[in-house]
């Protein structure tokens, strides 16, 4: 039997969860990104080992993905593009965050929500991301790479682009 529990975020807790996100992203400045990343990476294999709720286990892709996008060499993101997911990244690392990690069953909640309001900020840059992904994996582009990696690698570059472009534009409009 499944129990469904919904949980709405007043403006008063959004500016709550906004300025825990704002002292992480301060911590950016002073951390190693490298770091960062490695901790990440392992806390998604930590987490993927452990007895989790389901509400938890179903963000671990979405934190894998933030990871991966940070990670990808081809994906070059402006260093004010890295920070907000820098920021999401050390936020759900941080063991003693709103709701201390170790308290079983909730100790991860305020990380769930976290990573669903990052990745409801972030939208168009992870589309953006999971569309180059998708682009690089595509059955044409990896025939093209065997019979010339020069011709991929500029179709990927224009690709890349044309895409955080989008990814750049979308956010801009969302903005005003």
């Amino acid at each position: 039997m499944s129990f469904k529990l919904t949980i709405e975020l007043s403006d008063r807790d959004l500016r709550h969860f906004k300025r825990e996100l704002n002292r992480a992203h301060a911590a950016v400045r002073i951390a190693d990104d490298e770091e960062i990343l490695v901790a990440a990476a392992d806390l998604v294999a930590a987490l993927r080992q452990a007895e989790l709720p389901d509400f938890v286990r179903e963000r671990l892709d979405k934190l894998q993905m933030l990871q991966a996008m940070l990670a990808d060499a081809e994906w070059k993101l402006t260093a004010n593009e890295r920070g907000p997911v820098l920021a999401a990244l050390i936020y759900v690392c941080d063991p003693e965050d709103i709701i201390p990690d170790e308290i079983a069953g909730f100790g991860l909640l305020d990380d769930a929500v976290m990573i669903e309001l990052v990745f409801r900020e972030l939208r168009h840059e992870i589309e953006a991301y999971e569309d180059y992904c998708a682009y690089r994996q595509s059955k044409p582009l990896r025939t093209l790479g065997r019979r010339d990696p020069a011709a991929l690698d500029a179709r990927l570059a224009r690709r890349r682009e044309q895409l955080m472009a989008r990814m750049r534009r979308r956010r801009a409009k969302q903005k005003r």
